[in-house]
């Protein structure tokens, strides 16, 4: 009956959670169930169903986290279809405001623009205000959180204004502050041409601070602000010429055309986006309307998304490489643009002219969109391609945070499997199944020796291919470790050697681990791999990934040795073969080798080597010559071992020698 009951009490609960996240309950509702499992009697599901109703909790976050993104992205398309309407232009920047007021639940926010008469920012547009001077507020550029904005041209956060001393502070605006009762300020700069002609603010009145993802969205919005004053002036000017002379006319109504085709393409583009196109859909369509290729790179330099309008050639795209011809004009235009928060030109070539403009997320670099198109682009159709860049980086810092919950998810799960204690092994498994790696089937173990700051380039440069899916892997204390299943080992030993060569050429060493049947066994599997690289450093075995059963012997007898020892052992032994080798382009050092592993048997050897038995003889006698007497059995097993660790260091050319094929097949 106590077990009925204990069963009735988990099903309840269970049917409690399911509610709660249908009703979009809030966080102390979820605690409130979690103190209840926590009073339950100790039972043997009392463990599961806690960690259940924790995985409620995770899934009601990322739902929450999921509705800031959602308000955020339909916060740009509003500002955005505002931008097209016919709203004067003292009510978008109201408009503006108040959605960025809404957007990041701020209690005041407010827009100032640039006056070269005041050399200072007056407030144009305010909403949630209480005093009222804070509509009429004017900072000076050199005062105040304005400075720092229009110095920089970034984002600047503070959690306490009134008290933060990275700035001098203006008296009258920390009185209307105080009047305010305002703490806590973000404000992020309205750009256009190399000059900041504004600011947008939000502020609240508690401590607080922002995250990247908010100023990413308020960055986007005082882009839509600094368009529509510039455009507002644009017709302005237009509109004196018009009355001046035709030509005027003609250049505004151009200047109008192209306007619209801004709009639209913005429109096009947020619209895509509120559908929840995929980014490849969203470079196809911008490389369209550019008329040319569109590549979207990582931090790294590699590829993401390649995209080229239809029927165009795109020579230029097709030839990029992260490491290719104009890699150092690239990284100069990646900081160029970096800093002055634009596009730039970075190379041309072969007819086409490559303009790129970084990706960015509040302060965190994303990567970078290199445009390839013939010719150069009017001023306008610049602006096109950086409000499309701004779209890109939205898709991409939604989908890097989305990413980034995945690979610690990943990274933990590898860490609890390789720690000797291996909590909740059963859930553990369970957890790593939905992965894509069954413990229940055979294992195994990679770890690669890449230096500490290039473990993590590894890590980073594996999760675009297809092992991400079906592997666990992460850079644990500058080593990079993956765990996949058997099967796949193969096609991990050389992506990992392809991956790793590309980067670091023969700067990497690692070992792929004997099968692991069970997982209780990846503790001391993960410890011995671990012991044996630097062995395999000492061993000059570098550039490629070893078997484990074939670092045994010599794990065993050099793990106390350095380097020196171990040359000095292999020059001792068979340096005299070695060094005629070299100096003749003979094979004295492989025929011995050979010999050894065929039972000192000739003809076999000879086979094996595809020589003459005759040749193999003249051979043996010369080495018989360089080397003295090497049959007695002390000898010959130092011969031996000192030819196998030459040959595991790569000694032989062309790769893995005959013999050596032959015992692994």
């Amino acid at each position: 009956m106590a077990a009925v009951a204990a069963a009735d009490v988990t099903e309840d609960i269970l049917y409690e959670l399911v509610e709660l996240l249908h009703q979009g309950a809030p966080a102390d509702d979820f605690a409130a169930l979690l103190a209840r499992v926590g009073e339950l009697p100790d039972t043997r599901d009392k463990a599961g169903l806690a960690e259940r109703v924790r995985m409620g909790m995770a899934v009601r976050n990322r739902l929450d986290l999921g509705q800031q993104r959602e308000s955020g992205l339909l916060a740009v398309i509003e500002s955005a279809r505002d931008l097209t309407s016919r709203l004067q232009l003292n009510e978008l920047l109201h408009a503006i405001v108040s959605r960025s007021r809404r957007l990041l639940g701020s209690h005041v926010a407010w827009l100032s623009t640039y006056d070269k008469q005041l050399d200072g920012f007056h407030v144009v547009a305010a909403d949630g205000a209480l005093a009222r001077g804070t509509g009429h507020m004017v900072a000076t550029s050199h005062l105040g959180i304005v400075s720092v904005v229009a110095s920089t041209r970034l984002p600047f956060t503070t959690p306490d204004y009134l008290n933060d001393q990275r700035f001098h502070h203006d008296a009258a605006l920390d009185a209307t502050f105080r009047d305010e009762g305002m703490a806590a300020v973000a404000g992020v700069p309205l750009v256009w041409e190399d000059e900041v002609i504004g600011a947008l603010f939000v502020a609240d009145r508690y401590h607080r601070t922002h995250s990247a993802q908010n100023l990413s969205i308020l960055s986007t919005l005082a882009t839509h602000a600094a368009l529509a004053i510039k455009n507002a002036r644009a017709f302005e000017q237009a509109s004196a010429a018009l009355a001046s002379a035709q030509a005027a006319r003609t250049e505004l109504e151009a200047h109008a055309r192209s306007v619209q085709r801004a709009a639209e393409a913005h429109e096009q583009l947020t619209t895509l986006l509120a559908q929840g196109a995929s980014l490849e859909d969203l470079c196809q369509a911008i490389a369209t309307r550019m008329g040319g290729s569109l590549l979207v790179l990582d931090e790294a330099a590699q590829v993401i998304v390649r995209s080229s309008a239809e029927g165009y050639p795109g020579n230029g795209a097709n030839a990029y490489a992260p490491h290719g011809a104009h890699s150092s004009e690239l990284a100069q235009a990646a900081r160029q643009s970096r800093r002055n928060g634009r596009s730039v030109v970075a190379f041309a070539a072969g007819g086409e002219t490559c303009r790129l403009n970084v990706v960015a997320g509040g302060n965190e670099l994303l990567g970078s969109v290199l445009l390839f198109v013939p010719g150069e682009l009017d001023e306008m159709a610049v602006r096109n391609f950086e409000r499309s860049t701004t779209i890109i980086a939205i898709v991409l810092l939604s989908r890097e945070r989305m990413e980034a919950a995945q690979r610690h998810d990943r990274s933990t799960l590898l860490r609890a499997l390789l720690t000797p204690r291996q909590d909740e092994l059963p859930l553990l498994c369970e957890q790593a199944k939905r992965a894509g790696v069954d413990l229940a089937q055979a294992c195994a173990l990679v770890v690669v020796d890449a230096g500490k700051s290039q473990a993590a380039q590894v890590a980073r440069r594996l999760r675009a291919t297809q092992l991400f899916a079906s592997t666990l892997f992460d850079d644990i204390d500058g080593v990079f470790t993956l765990l996949a299943p058997m099967e796949r080992v193969d096609e991990v030993r050389r992506t990992i050697a392809e991956l790793a060569g590309q980067a670091l050429g023969n700067g990497f060493g690692g070992i792929v681990s004997r099968p692991l049947e069970e997982p209780t066994g990846l503790p001391a599997a993960y410890a011995a791999l671990r012991r044996a690289l630097p062995v395999l450093e000492r061993m000059g075995v570098r550039g490629r990934l070893v078997p484990q059963a074939q670092l045994t012997l010599y794990t065993t007898l050099f793990e106390t040795h350095d380097a020196a020892s171990v040359s000095a052992f292999l020059d001792t032994t068979i340096g005299a073969i070695t060094a005629y080798d070299q100096k003749r382009g003979t094979e004295l050092a492989a025929t011995l080798l050979s010999y050894f592993d065929c039972n000192q048997n000739a003809t076999l050897a000879a086979q094996n080597l595809g020589i003459h038995v005759n040749t193999a003889r003249q051979r043996l006698a010369t080495i018989q010559d360089l080397l003295g007497d090497w049959g007695q059995s002390v000898r010959s097993l130092e011969i031996h071992v000192a030819l196998r660790l030459w040959q595991l260091r790569g000694g032989l050319a062309g790769g893995e020698p005959v013999q050596w094929r032959l015992t692994r097949l």
